[in-house]
């Protein structure tokens, strides 16, 4: 018997790479959150981290470490 119960999502997963450093702009120098970002991601929806990971992927790609 199928449910009409919506799928439950996975949790986007967090970008760390366990290289946890803060530089002068209060970013993370190995995954490229905000501190902020990185405090509240635990509380953060699937959406809200996607947007995060988007912001993240912006400043590595700004810093010429991304694709």
């Amino acid at each position: 018997m199928k449910t009409d119960k919506p799928a439950i999502e996975k949790p986007v997963a967090s970008p760390c790479v366990s290289v946890c450093v803060l530089d002068d702009n209060d970013i993370c120098v190995g995954c490229q959150r905000t501190g902020r970002e990185i405090s509240y991601w635990g509380r953060m929806n699937n959406d809200e981290r996607r947007a995060v990971l988007q912001q993240a992927a912006q400043r590595a790609r700004e810093q010429g470490l991304g694709n």
